[in-house]
């Protein structure tokens, strides 16, 4: 099997996903990047060999040595780079979220469909080893039909990852309900089997708004993600634009009627997922999300409440970034690159994430109001839906 060819645009923080690409001889090779920082271009650049190296991605529309095209560029260009690239008939990999909003979302479908191109976008946490374990417990019935969902975030790391650049910035990203909370609102719609319909959100810059902040044009400091300040009042060197909420509750009506809630602070002191699902014949909830962590099940009862649970599940080993689940998602991209076909990620699902994400936004900078999520079209539905064909 000959490697398939792709090109890498934008080699910053997800670089380490396109690392996971580069397997020469085994399935993968990374053979032209691209990135509009010179000196990031440069030192990147070398560790993949001696890739063709660009400074615009438009560069590497016309090249018939390209297979495919892995997005990994800053939210508010998701929706460019991938509707040029998809119109130019490359096959791209985008990674989360799809748009930063509901109409860009709508216009990359609109511009796969048009094209006949293939577009995969990067939800990895379908391929997390906790995701895939609660998903079969739900699909097995040891809980019966799941009716709520709950997922509590903890982002210890918050202001260091998400103040110190243009995650802080709304333009950028349109909000952290958005930009962070995508990742779990698709895995809300994955476990409970539906889409969200409508939703109200409340939240608050309640920390990050008052902290220092560095001047317009002013470099991020060395180390900054490596040198964690605690507690999070001491942290400075902020991005000089800061206007989106670090803590939100939202709450959902899904499309099967299933109830749920996400909550996301970005000053706890420790960094964890927390999942809920109840169903009609009992609940689950993850307690940890790495190797050696658990899924809880309890399905007797009624009685008070029991640590020991009825049933305990093993989160299963795994090794990488993200529990291994990058590895796992390039090798599913690649695997439809060559064949098409049915995938666990699903643009649709990545649209559906992005739309509630959104709307949960406007809600919550509109004092609570709740909001419905606007449709898809139908005939784009249909056409993801039949695996792109």
């Amino acid at each position: 099997m000959e490697d398939l060819r792709l090109g890498v645009v934008g080699l910053g923080l997800r670089a380490s996903l396109a690392l996971a690409a580069h397997r020469p001889g085994q399935g993968s090779v990374v053979t032209a990047v691209c990135d509009t920082d010179p000196v990031t271009l440069k030192e990147q650049a070398a560790r993949f060999g001696a890739p063709v190296a660009v400074p615009d991605h438009r560069e590497l529309l016309d090249r018939d040595d390209l297979d495919a095209i892995i997005v990994l560029t800053p939210d508010d260009t998701h929706e460019r780079v991938a509707v040029d690239c998809l119109q130019a008939g490359k096959a791209v990999y985008l990674e989360k979220p799809l748009a930063i909003t509901v109409d860009g979302c709508d216009n990359v479908l609109r511009a796969a469909r048009d094209t006949g191109t293939r577009l995969y976008v990067g939800h990895n946490m379908r391929h997390m080893g906790v995701v895939r374990l609660m998903r079969d417990i739900i699909r097995r019935g040891d809980i019966g039909e799941p009716k709520t969902v709950w997922v509590r975030h903890f982002v210890s790391y918050g202001g260091d990852y998400y103040f110190k650049d243009w995650h802080a910035d709304r333009t950028r990203t349109t909000g952290l309900l958005l930009q962070k909370a995508a990742h779990d609102l698709d895995v809300i719609h994955w476990l409970a089997g539906g889409y969200t319909t409508r939703v109200n959100a409340l939240g608050d810059l309640m920390l990050y708004g008052d902290l220092p902040r560095r001047e317009p044009g002013t470099p991020r400091p060395e180390g900054w993600l490596r040198d964690f300040d605690w507690p999070p009042t001491r942290r400075g060197d902020l991005n000089h634009v800061i206007d989106v909420e670090d803590v939100s509750v939202m709450n959902m009506r899904l499309d099967n009627g299933v109830i749920a809630a996400y909550q996301q602070c970005h000053f706890s002191p420790d960094y964890v997922r927390n999942y809920t699902v109840i169903g009609t014949e009992g609940r689950l909830e993850n307690f940890g999300d790495g190797p050696g962590d658990t899924v809880k099940v309890w399905n007797t009862g009624p009685t008070g409440y029991r640590a020991d649970c009825d049933i305990a599940y093993r989160v299963p080993h795994a090794t990488g970034i993200h529990g291994g689940a990058d590895t796992e998602i390039i090798a599913e991209f690649c695997r439809f690159v060559r064949e098409g076909g049915r995938t666990d990620t699903s643009p649709v699902a990545a649209r559906m994430s992005v739309a509630a994400g959104y709307m949960a936004t406007m809600s919550l900078r509109d004092g609570g109001m709740p909001y419905d999520i606007p449709p898809l079209d139908a005939e784009l539905a249909a056409y993801f839906d039949n695996s792109q064909r």
